[in-house]
């Protein structure tokens, strides 16, 4: 198991779509315990494999002293009703949060590492990483949802960074 460095933006592989987990192997494997370690760490909610160097599709949380993993997960269900619009943030964007609109509830199917169906669902929180998350699978910054006055702030304020 490794900590793993935080890719930043302006690094490729974090707008680059995430591949398929296809086979579980000792890469894999490693992959997975790098990502609960990484994501182990105060003010850390989740983390996607692409943050640490990796194109393939896993994630890891980090929400109310619960620490877990899903492979290849896909939001079956959001709440359409209901949304959330606090400030969010981002490892791979340090030190910035900006409103940012996401469902209320989220629910994610994925596997584990025995290829066992894995279901991930929550509100708030919960919900807004698994939205964040999936996002950066797909090779989005939460950056990428914001209002067009945030979106201008947040990108003055990449800029000289």
């Amino acid at each position: 198991m490794a900590y793993r460095d935080i890719r930043i933006v302006g690094d490729p592989v974090l707008r680059t779509v995430c591949d398929p987990v296809t086979t579980i192997d000792d890469g894999v494997k490693a992959l997975v315990e790098d990502l609960l370690q990484t994501v182990d760490d105060d003010g850390r909610a989740g983390l996607a494999a692409n943050q640490i160097g990796v194109s393939l599709r896993a994630f890891s949380w980090n929400i109310d002293g619960e620490i877990g993993y899903i492979l290849n997960p896909v939001i079956v269900e959001m709440s359409s009703d209901e949304f959330q619009d606090g400030d969010e943030g981002c490892l791979s964007v340090p030190g910035l949060w900006f409103p940012t609109e996401r469902a209320w509830y989220a629910r994610a199917e994925g596997t584990d590492l025995d290829g066992k169906k894995v279901v991930v669902e929550g509100e708030e929180l919960m919900a807004r990483c698994i939205q964040h998350e999936c996002d950066h699978l797909d090779g989005m910054l939460y950056i990428d949802r914001l209002d067009r006055a945030n979106r201008k702030k947040a990108m003055r304020a990449i800029r000289a960074m």
